[in-house]
């Protein structure tokens, strides 16, 4: 127990991964708008979805599932009081009406024919434009903090299986639910950014402001995050998730986005950080980490995470979720994943390695191929649901989690993906990682382009009652090289 808390606490473990240094031809810059977090105007929203990444039923006197803290920091030469500190003061971009938005208020913005999912996605890009930020080489928008849960109700048959709609099928134990509502969209509270002196430097002033809230709809919110039995949220760059028996199977992520098209596992017109999508290999990412309480064994902590979509014929998506296929790479560092699940092996999981790795010299080895196959490398392969050329043993993704067919590729700490040395803030070469790992694909279709219009970490509490999750990310920057 002492050696898996300080892993959790300090991280004491070798992290690997494909290094390779900037060639000095190329010149490195952020995607990002906010490289590093550094910015004093601060930009930040918040999207919550149910299982199939949909919102079906806004939570009561909620509004719609999107909320936002954007504000510019006024600061003016005259000093504001006797501690002889410059004035400063918040303009707040965004305000309660319009985090309030609901289904409720589209027919007099003149949204007639949206249903309450694209309204959610209509007012993701209505808060963008409010929180907007001229730049190069495009305008961006803000960080987003992504809740869900995995409860799905499969006797109402909400979500569809592989982008086609389903048809109801008994409860089963793999996918959590008390009852009916319990896909519900938690509620959310936001506290706005304000000013404060600082208490132990006067001179000094402090940021103080973020979200919380729970998925139980009649929980008191005074004692949530502490009592037993209720699940939880709280954020704003330090990050605390909790479950419960009635939601024990919950995410939470901070994603820089993509500032137009589609991001990971959103089939809509998106608004994010990201100002320059990022390609497989030219970029790297760079943050600090402390994660304070890891979630309990079944927690998948995600170093990185990073999400695409394209069509099995490498094609790009265009919003046709019959064929469009979302695909993640993960990075779990729970040290206590392999007691919870074996994952890839030779012996006894073999459909749970990918078919092919290729190692940093460009050597392709088979999965069969005991003798150099690192299967340790990884924890889990899925193969997308409408593959039609998948090679045997296969396991299919998750049919319901997003709106499309998904394929996810799972990998752990190893040795084949490089070094890295520092416990706590990273410099990971993901771009270099990402060009070399599998995805499924047609038969002699040209390779897809990797471009990654998500990239985000966090957790994903799997199954598991009254775990609490607990981490604080600083510094985060996506640098792309030229090509």
């Amino acid at each position: 127990m002492t050696s898996r808390l300080r892993f959790w606490v300090i991280f004491q473990v070798v992290l690997v991964i494909f290094f390779a240094r900037l060639s000095c031809s190329f010149k490195a810059k952020s995607a990002i708008g906010d490289p590093g977090m550094k910015r004093d105007n601060l930009r930040v929203a918040i999207e919550a979805w149910n299982q199939c990444n949909e919102v079906y039923e806004e939570a009561p006197n909620m509004g719609s599932p999107r909320h936002a803290d954007c504000f510019d920091l006024q600061k003016s030469n005259n000093r504001s009081n006797k501690n002889n500190v410059l004035a400063a003061k918040l303009v707040h971009l965004v305000n309660e009406f319009d985090n309030k938005l609901s289904i409720n208020d589209a027919k007099s913005l003149g949204q007639y024919y949206l249903n309450v999912d694209m309204y959610a996605a209509w007012k993701e890009l209505f808060l963008g434009y409010k929180c907007k930020v001229q730049d190069e080489p495009k305008p961006w928008n803000f960080w987003m903090i992504m809740l869900k849960s995995g409860n799905m109700d499969t006797t109402a048959a909400i979500c569809p299986r592989n982008g086609i709609p389903s048809q109801p099928f008994a409860q089963i134990p793999r996918f959590p639910c008390f009852g009916k509502g319990c896909m519900n969209i938690p509620r959310i509270y936001h506290d706005y950014s304000t000013l404060h002196s600082h208490r132990k430097h006067p001179k000094e002033t402090k940021l103080k402001g973020g979200f919380h809230g729970t998925w139980e709809l009649d929980a008191d919110m005074s004692t949530a995050k502490t009592r037993n039995d209720t699940s939880f949220f709280s954020l704003e760059f330090h990050h605390v998730l909790k479950t419960s028996s009635k939601y024990p199977w919950l995410m939470h992520y901070l994603r820089s986005d993509a500032t137009t098209g589609f991001s990971g596992g959103y089939h809509y017109e998106t608004r994010g950080m990201s100002k320059i999508v990022p390609k497989s290999p030219n970029f790297k990412v760079r943050f600090t980490l402390d994660v304070i309480k890891g979630g309990g064994p079944r927690s998948q902590f995600y170093l990185m995470d990073i999400g695409s979509c394209w069509k099995n014929n490498g094609q790009p998506c265009d919003g046709d979720v019959t064929t469009d296929v979302m695909r993640y790479s993960e990075m779990i560092i729970n040290p206590d994943i392999h007691t919870v699940s074996p994952g890839c092996n030779p012996k006894e999981n073999l459909k749970l390695c990918p078919i092919y790795h290729t190692f940093a010299n460009g050597t392709r080895v088979h999965r069969t191929d005991e003798a150099r196959f690192p299967y340790d490398a990884y924890h889990m392969h899925c193969s997308p649901g409408n593959g039609m050329y998948l090679e045997e043993p296969f396991n299919h993704c998750d049919e319901y989690s997003n709106p499309q067919a998904q394929e996810i590729l799972q990998i752990l700490p190893h040795p084949v993906w490089g070094w890295i040395g520092d416990p706590r803030t990273w410099e990971l070469d993901v771009g270099r990682l990402s060009q070399s790992l599998y995805f499924y694909q047609d038969p002699f279709t040209k390779p897809a382009e990797r471009h990654w219009p998500s990239i985000d970490l966090g957790t994903e509490i799997y199954v598991s009652s009254n775990q609490l999750a607990e981490w604080v990310v600083s510094d985060f920057d996506i640098i792309v090289t030229d090509e």
